[in-house]
């Protein structure tokens, strides 16, 4: 499973980025969850974790707050977009560092890409220093004007590996944790622009290579028109 997110993150690096540029989405997250743990920090971070950096839009944003901001992902790929911060090429479930390492560890945008998080949160706790701060945010979906998703008049659902109520459940166990929910305005062209994004199209159709599940989200979503809200769980924890 590892080697399969490893690869679609590998081969997303161009659309992402442009999909970034675009709508700002990563860096609005960022920013939102930097400013949810700062407050229960108490100011600014010595160290913090951006577990799942991608091509490092949160790190620039969490390295405004800390003195020392590492970028850790699974993917080489997106990780040589960056070049401000410490990089390492890991996986979440086992992070190479020691214990009490960090007094921040950031999911933003990627706890929900493991299949387990329950494993991750407790990396997370295990490199966070008394006192540190988790926080993850992880998707909702997309609805119209009226509440409905935009997925169920289609013949796809749009899923994760986890949902957003199992990356909660699994934070919940281990810290005592504050949640709510953010929502965005988008358009229609703007949600097929994120299914450009081979990791992202591949919520739904996982068993197809990069190119025709692009294709396929691209034909799927062709019809949708108008403005739709875009809405994102966020979670923060304090370690003990």
């Amino acid at each position: 499973m590892k080697a399969v997110v490893r690869t679609n993150f590998d081969d997303s690096v161009s659309a992402y980025d442009a999909y970034e540029r675009r709508t700002g989405r990563f860096t609005a997250l960022a920013r939102l969850l930097a400013a949810e743990m700062s407050v229960r920090a108490d100011g600014h971070f010595t160290s913090v974790l951006d577990a799942g950096a991608g091509t490092g839009v949160s790190t620039r944003v969490f390295d405004e707050r800390s003195r020392r901001t590492v970028a850790l992902d699974i993917s080489r790929e997106m990780l040589r977009e960056l070049e401000s911060a410490p990089r390492v090429v890991a996986d979440f479930d086992r992070l190479p560092f020691t214990a009490d390492a960090f007094d921040g560890v950031a999911f933003t945008a990627s706890l929900f890409l493991a299949p387990d998080p329950a494993v991750a949160v407790r990396e997370a706790a295990r490199v966070l220093r008394s006192g540190g701060v988790v926080g993850a945010v992880a998707p909702l979906g997309w609805v119209d004007a009226d509440g409905t998703d935009v997925f169920a008049a289609l013949d796809r659902e749009s899923r994760s590996p986890a949902g957003a109520d199992e990356v909660e459940a699994a934070l919940e166990d281990a810290f005592a944790v504050t949640a709510g929910t953010w929502r965005f305005a988008t358009t229609a062209a703007d949600v097929r622009r994120f299914h450009t994004i081979p990791a992202m199209a591949a919520r739904l159709y996982p068993t197809l290579d990069a190119e025709e599940r692009v294709a396929k989200a691209r034909d799927l979503l062709d019809g949708l028109e108008g403005t739709v809200e875009q809405r994102w769980r966020w979670i923060v924890g304090v370690a003990e």
